[in-house]
């Protein structure tokens, strides 16, 4: 299927100004594989896959077959989502032309995802800054939809993607890294007025409490703001 360049490079800029328009890294996510079947012709359904400790997760879902697809692959531990998001054999990329042929590399899987009418895949790493984020990838119902033009268009939306979600990432620490001092110094100053401690010892409390009782700083301090008797 060809692709018109041109026009798919003006599409790509105005992803990049959407992406970085959400207000979350899950938006940005779900932008993502939203902006996928949107963009990608043949595409009729796009997710994004992690591998967390072994385990399959679905971090973002466009079109009912994503999250079966995903649950499938993680129970089976095989699949060509699961092993692009753990890398298993160091590619970046994969593409499945026709599900109906045989795939050995994935025969349970295969024989499973033809029964829910998919019938070829593509999928990319979303991948920056030596960070990765876990693998997009794109379903048709119709076999022969992905050729090697329709890869390259996945691996180019995959590139802004992962850019945008390396930014959205940031922006999220750096708030979540305000919000802990916020909520930190709030907990400080109750504890300050309430038991005439010094700056220096209601951050000792705050420390103390947290390792013994292996909750984080944070969470500590978002206790004592919300509890008006304060720690024991």
């Amino acid at each position: 299927m060809a692709v018109e360049w041109r026009e798919y490079a003006e599409r790509m800029a105005l992803l990049a100004r959407d992406l970085l328009a959400q207000d979350s890294v899950q938006a940005t996510l779900d932008e993502i594989a939203a902006a996928a079947v949107r963009l990608v012709d043949g595409c009729d359904a796009a997710g994004i896959l992690a591998v967390r400790k072994g385990r399959a997760v679905t971090l973002a879902a466009c079109g009912d077959m994503v999250r079966e697809s995903d649950r499938l692959q993680g129970e089976l531990r095989e699949g060509p989502c699961f092993d692009l998001a753990r890398r298993k054999d160091g590619e970046r990329v994969y593409r499945i032309a026709d599900l109906t042929r045989p795939q050995p590399t994935w025969e349970r899987y295969a024989a499973a995802a033809r029964e829910l009418g998919i019938g070829s895949m593509t999928g990319v790493l979303l991948y920056a800054d030596d960070e990765d984020f876990g693998a997009l990838n794109l379903y048709s119902r119709r076999p022969g939809t992905f050729d090697k033009d329709i890869e390259t268009a996945a691996w180019l939306l995959a590139s802004h993607a992962a850019v945008a979600l390396a930014g959205a990432r940031t922006i999220d620490q750096l708030e979540h890294a305000l919000d802990t001092r916020h909520a930190i110094g709030e907990a400080m100053g109750i504890l300050m007025e309430r038991h005439r401690m010094s700056e220096d010892d209601a951050f000792a409390v705050l420390r103390r409490i947290s390792q013994h009782h292996n909750i984080k700083l944070r969470d500590v301090a978002l206790k004592v703001r919300d509890d008006h008797t304060g720690p024991a």
